[in-house]
């Protein structure tokens, strides 16, 4: 019989009496189907910033990782179908396991796993990378180098057809502010952009690492230029290996707030919203053109655009082997399963709500987006990539036991 818990707060922290919490164990329980290596969540404010462990009842002690808001985050190896694990609540001390680490590299942030670098984010403005491009196109506030397990890059930067395009970015395209027409996607064009703000917080830790960042949508179209929106990413990369096929998952949550009292509409339109832009090897080269397959089955470039679907995945070639990553929309967006744009010729696709009609972003209502990212080498798995979705998606029932 589980009693109560009474303990004081251990590694450092001095205060005053104890904490109460009644949360001795967590009963997770799967669901109608078998799970492997999945995240579990559950609110632990009284642990708020800590690191402590579960005990499984074999003895195993997996690290559980408390977010600055309370909430816990711990992944279980495995989940058997329609059965629960009990697991105890170890406040000792977390299990000596390797971390998820985020550093920053100048105007970088380097997200890392086991020495293995997964992705960087660019804050502050890069360089420009050659000459001949307007100064219009820099921009900080994206994701860029994306990498597979292998170390293989599956996204590109200021791509030469497309110098706007930027690894995993968030802008939109056919906009109203106004009664002005500020264009956040297409920069060379000098009627909006968006750029980073700053860096609210970043961590690294056993079971996920990652920042969480400002940016802000401005209409250059009047001077001075007038904010639209200001956005938050936050995003966490996860201490998933994969199992049989090795992968590095990672989530991006943007969350678009009107700047102002007005509204920022958003007509019709092929594209805009979430892009993501691949690897130049995949650039429209007959010999290795880019792969891409959605949730629904459907492989041809042609037949995907402007399908709904689940996920999308987006590849090819890289040094000789075949790497990729699958971009995974939660049910919660807005229109979810949201349309797809793929482009006719070249290693791009986007999630693109406006597809299905006019849609706006209103003032106090904020715009919350949420995706997985999977990076991949090899031929994706459909199979694999629905239960990665399904894990997204629904997450296994985590009950607190007192």
């Amino acid at each position: 019989m589980w009693m109560r818990l009474l303990v004081g707060l251990l590694g450092g922290f001095e205060l005053a009496g104890s904490v109460l919490t009644e949360v001795v164990a967590v009963e997770v329980h799967g669901g109608a189907r078998e799970r492997v290596e999945v995240l579990c969540e559950f609110a632990l404010p009284a642990f708020k910033g800590r690191t402590l462990a579960l005990k499984m009842q074999d003895g195993t002690r997996l690290p559980l990782q408390v977010d600055e808001r309370g909430q816990a985050m711990f992944i279980v190896p495995k989940l058997d179908k329609n059965r629960s694990v009990f697991l105890e609540l170890d406040v000792t001390g977390a299990p000596n396991k390797r971390q998820v680490l985020t550093t920053r590299k100048g105007r970088k942030l380097r997200l890392e796993f086991n020495g293995n670098v997964i992705a960087e984010y660019q804050a502050e403005a890069a360089d420009l990378p050659r000459e001949g491009i307007s100064p219009l196109y820099r921009r900080g506030g994206y994701l860029h180098p994306v990498f597979t397990p292998k170390g293989k890059l599956v996204t590109d930067d200021f791509p030469l057809q497309h110098t706007h395009h930027h690894g995993i970015w968030f802008p939109w395209t056919n906009a109203r502010f106004e009664e002005r027409k500020p264009d956040f996607w297409n920069m060379g064009g000098g009627t909006g952009r968006v750029d980073f703000v700053k860096l609210d917080k970043t961590w690294s830790g056993p079971v996920h690492g990652g920042f969480r960042a400002v940016h802000r949508f401005e209409d250059l179209t009047v001077k001075p230029a007038k904010a639209v929106l200001q956005e938050t990413w936050e995003v966490r990369v996860f201490s998933l290996t994969g199992g049989a096929q090795p992968k590095w998952i990672f989530d991006l949550t943007s969350t678009q707030t009107c700047a102002g009292s007005s509204p920022l509409i958003l007509p019709q339109y092929r594209y805009g919203s979430l892009g993501v832009r691949g690897n130049r090897a995949w650039d429209h080269v007959a010999d290795n053109p880019t792969r891409f397959l959605t949730a629904n089955g459907v492989s041809d470039r042609q037949q995907a655009h402007a399908t709904r679907a689940r996920w999308c995945y987006l590849g090819g070639q890289v040094e000789g082997t075949q790497a990729g990553l699958a971009i995974l929309g939660h049910p919660n967006n807005f229109r979810a399963p949201q349309p797809i744009r793929v482009h006719p010729k070249e290693p791009f696709l986007n999630f693109a709500p406006q597809q299905f009609g006019d849609m706006a972003i209103q003032p106090n209502r904020p715009y919350v987006s949420r995706y997985r990212f999977v990076t991949l080498d090899g031929a994706p798995n459909s199979a694999e990539l629905a239960r990665i979705w399904e894990d997204f998606a629904n997450p296994p029932q985590v009950n607190t036991i007192e």
